[in-house]
């Protein structure tokens, strides 16, 4: 058994530390990532087990059913290696047992089931010779992967959106139709994959993000929340997967998803890496990511921990997810934000315009010189243009009144400490005036006057602060200021006026700087 003794021990280089990924939607995990994960299952059983170690236990169960190079597995395997020494003494009868009875995945692509079983078994085939399984009769062993197809509907999947035109493929191609989304019976499914009645104890993994859905310029839909969906239906002990953070407060086709997360009561622990570089150095995945463990049994509260850009990790903090419509990331900022909410003021959001608040698309140009006709100056993409009031569609009241606009998109929360608003900024557009869907308008204004002050409120570090606490992407849209109060604009507010307004203590203004970029905006 040298094989198996080499594949367990800790060694270094470890080759899954070394391997590219296959893209950003499909992450190859580092082993110390996934062991963080692993202490965090391995202490929580224990709370709930009586201090019993999970490792020695040789009933327990686990299915990584997004299975890449295998790692998490294979993490899993030295563990139940090195725990069930007193109970299954001999190496090879221990290192079989764990193999046949206590571990299986769901591959994502062809190579990726040959990758994991090569982690896993030593050997391409698990029931081949090199293989450090005895007992297999088949090649698989317990990683199963079948070439699954799509299931089309008016161009795109029923389970998963992705677009027909992209990944209806041949035979030489994948398909990226995942096994485990790809069916509305999964009780029914992991029996037909895995030949027997399976209950798992422990769903893992870090499972593809998003699927190219055709909609152009790179859109995409995320795909990552069914893998959790599913893994709920079946009704494990547990549950620990890593996910794209953008679902906190944003997504598409994440609403529903979020408040389900958020209300469930069973979320025990979010550990959130604000920045996704400390958690994989070499992906790029705006708005962050994180690893959470979902408890079947628990109905409750959550510990939160907050990873801070550069990896400090900060104190774990007790909190309730359903304390709003988000879940508010950082958790210095919950004291703020229930300073700000006791005055219960109304909020922002609903002076701000849907999308095309003129009703003109961002391609859309008006004439290049003013004339009697065309006499509303248009704010659109790259340029300034002249329009007639019968070219807007929508809210064309709006053209003749003062009002403040700000970019349909800027900056997307990428680096410390934040701008929120890009070089530009809230700019006062006067009557006249209107603008396509680059821009949003703000809000209306009744004069000049108190156009600018809207402007200069929307300046302030605090307003891009409680901006801050909802906004994952670079969009802007209404719901991300539902958090800011909405004042009397009859003077310029300043931040020093407003820390006092909410009793702000110099450790939240600390943090606030730390959070707000100082900016000097072009407009101001």
């Amino acid at each position: 058994m040298t094989q198996a003794t080499f594949n367990l021990q800790g060694h270094n280089p470890d080759v899954l530390s070394c391997i590219a990924n296959l893209s950003n939607d499909a992450v190859f995990t580092p082993p110390e990532f996934v062991n963080a994960m692993l202490d965090s299952l391995a202490a929580q059983w224990g709370k709930d087990n009586s201090d019993s170690n999970i490792w020695e236990d040789e009933t327990v169960t686990f299915l990584d059913p997004s299975t890449k190079s295998g790692v998490y597995l294979r993490e899993i395997v030295k563990r139940l290696n090195a725990g069930l020494t007193k109970e299954i003494p001999d190496l090879t009868e221990r290192i079989d047992h764990i193999l046949t009875k206590q571990v299986f995945g769901i591959a994502t692509e062809k190579l990726t089931s040959l990758l994991a079983r090569r982690s896993l078994y030593c050997s391409k085939n698990a029931n081949g010779i090199h293989s450090i399984a005895r007992t297999f009769t088949n090649q698989d062993g317990n990683i199963w992967f079948e070439r699954t197809q799509h299931d089309w509907h008016r161009g795109k999947c029923s389970f998963c959106s992705a677009s027909e035109s992209e990944y209806s493929r041949g035979e030489d191609l994948e398909t990226y139709a995942y096994p485990f989304t790809h069916t509305s019976e999964i009780e029914t499914r992991i029996t037909q994959m895995f030949g027997e009645d399976m209950r798992f104890d422990v769903i893992i993994g870090n499972p593809p993000y998003q699927l190219s859905d055709g909609g152009g310029g790179g859109s995409a839909s995320p795909i990552y929340h069914q893998f959790i969906q599913q893994a709920m239906k079946l009704e494990p002990r547990y549950i620990s997967m890593v996910t794209p953070s953008r679902w906190f407060a944003g997504g598409r086709g994440l609403n529903n998803f979020r408040k389900i997360m958020l209300e469930d009561g069973r979320l025990r622990v979010i550990v959130d890496y604000v920045q996704e570089k400390d958690a994989f150095p070499n992906v790029n995945i705006n708005g962050g990511v994180n690893y959470f463990l979902w408890d079947r049994d628990h109905i409750g509260e959550c510990e939160i921990t907050t990873v801070a850009p550069g990896g400090k990790k900060g104190e774990p903090l007790i909190r309730s997810l359903n304390e709003s419509d988000i879940f508010v990331r950082r958790n210095e900022s919950i004291p703020i934000l229930a300073k700000v909410r006791k005055k219960k003021e109304p909020t922002f959001e609903h002076r701000v315009s849907p999308l095309k608040p003129f009703g003109l698309r961002t391609f859309f140009h008006g004439s290049s010189v003013r004339t009697h006709k065309s006499n509303i100056k248009l704010h659109g993409s790259g340029r300034i243009s002249w329009v007639s009031e019968a070219d807007l569609e929508t809210n064309v009241g709006w053209a003749k009144k003062w009002k403040v606009l700000i970019p349909r998109a800027t900056d997307g929360n990428e680096n410390y400490p934040l701008p929120i608003w890009d070089q530009v900024g809230p700019f006062v557009s006067g009557p006249s005036e209107a603008c396509s869907e680059t821009y949003l308008v703000a809000s209306l204004a009744k004069s000049k006057t108190e156009a600018e002050f809207i402007a200069a409120y929307m300046r302030t570090k605090f307003f891009r602060f409680m901006v801050s606490l909802r906004k994952s992407t670079q969009d802007n849209k209404a719901s991300l200021f539902a958090f800011v109060p909405d004042l009397e604009y009859d003077h310029k507010w300043t931040d020093s006026e407003l820390y006092k307004r909410y009793s702000l203590s110099k450790e939240d203004i600390i943090f606030i700087d730390s959070m707000i970029r100082k900016m000097n905006f072009t407009n101001e």
